[in-house]
């Protein structure tokens, strides 16, 4: 990746601003960071002038939600080596910012991607924001791909292990049954992200969990209880819930549209997230992983086992917003939106990414009009 220039100047396209999609402003950054979005066009001296040709001009977008990427499992490969190659792997698509997944793994594994995600922020890895613990906390009737021996309860230091990562986010996805309302409000309070995925929990169970500091749901519909007329269950607790996240995978294999169409339009705007839930082969040559020894094939966008569990996706963020168009009917800016401002709100990183504005880094990406990338910037770099 080249440095960052020390001007940029952004122009000539459709820019997404928090107005919408506005035609004939400049975008200037200065030092990795949008310092002003200016009418006509402001080429200022010695700026670098990137011409957008009539392409789109939208906030980098922001997956919560990557196992793998460029034939890398997180799992296997618990080193900054492994989260450069994910991170650029995806890149391609969109994404400059990323929680890197750990799928359900023994502790000692923890250790080892804990540490692996605080050593490559501190070399500023390009699109590393923290690391997401998808586990090992779960319900077993709700395992999905999940190896449930590994599933347990965590004691006191392990508490303290995954609330270590003190130079970027934690995201911890459990299931909120098997946790004490105490133990959830005290992790909340030391800064982790919590999620509810692969749960059993009631409509009751999880509306607590919510008032215990639960932030959101990790997949909306898959691998959590259902939504029926006397039981609403996970589902319908997390639809119900204004103030909670849902993120999203839209790919025609996890959710159907219809689904899909409903829980947004019951939900307000702002709270419904794309995810990708990537595995190895996106961005990467190779159709099939193992994970738990387990090999695990990827065709026409379907990761599955021989016996046809999902096994996480073969979705990226790029096509996760076609798909949220072209399949779903929502707005580009909608779209665009719950692929970097609503997860970056999620996060808590709602006032440093997901916009172009001023004060925001440049995390930035292009996109044609058949919304292919065409161009990113992390930090005013390109890439």
């Amino acid at each position: 990746m080249s440095s960052a220039p020390h001007t940029l100047v952004f122009h000539n396209g459709p820019v997404l601003t928090q107005r919408g999609f506005e035609e004939d402003v400049s975008v200037v950054v200065e030092d990795g960071h949008i310092v002003a979005v200016l009418p006509g066009e402001a080429a200022g001296q010695g700026a670098q002038v990137v011409d957008l040709q009539g392409r789109y001009l939208v906030p980098g977008f922001i997956d919560t939600q990557v196992n793998g990427g460029g034939d890398v499992l997180f799992n296997d490969e618990p080193t900054v080596d492994g989260l450069r190659r994910i991170a650029t792997a995806h890149r391609k698509f969109g994404t400059t910012g990323l929680m890197p997944t750990l799928i359900s793994d023994d502790v000692a594994v923890m250790c080892r991607a804990i540490a692996a995600t605080r050593e490559a922020i501190e070399q500023d890895v390009p699109g590393i924001l923290g690391i997401h613990l998808e586990g090992p906390y779960l319900n077993a009737a709700r395992k999905g791909v999940h190896d449930p021996a590994k599933f347990h309860t965590p004691g006191t230091e392990e508490l303290d292990m995954i609330a270590s990562l003190d130079n970027g986010k934690t995201l911890l996805t459990l299931a909120p049954e098997r946790f004490p309302a105490e133990t959830l409000r005290a992790l909340a309070a030391r800064g982790v992200v919590l999620a509810a995925g692969h749960t059993a929990a009631s409509y009751e169970q999880l509306r607590d969990g919510f008032a215990a500091g639960i932030r959101g749901v990790t997949h909306l519909f898959n691998a959590m209880t259902p939504m029926n007329s006397r039981e609403p269950g996970g589902v319908g607790a997390a639809l119900e819930n204004p103030d909670a996240w849902c993120g999203l995978i839209v790919d025609g294999h996890h959710v159907h549209d219809a689904s899909l169409r409903v829980a947004i339009a019951a939900r307000p705007r702002g709270k419904m997230m794309l995810v990708t839930d990537a595995m190895p082969p996106v961005g990467g040559e190779r159709e099939d992983f193992e994970l738990y020894g387990v090999t695990m094939s990827c065709r026409d966008g379907l990761c599955s086992t021989a016996d046809g569990t999902l096994a996480g996706s073969a979705l990226d963020m790029a096509t996760a917003v076609r798909n949220t168009v072209q399949r779903l009917g929502l707005p580009l800016e909608e779209a665009c939106r719950m692929a970097s401002a609503y997860p970056a709100d999620f996060l808590g990183l709602g006032h440093l990414l997901g916009h172009i504005a001023p004060g925001y880094r440049a995390d930035l990406a292009v996109l044609d009009r058949e919304l292919h990338v065409r161009g990113t910037w992390i930090g005013g770099a390109a890439g």
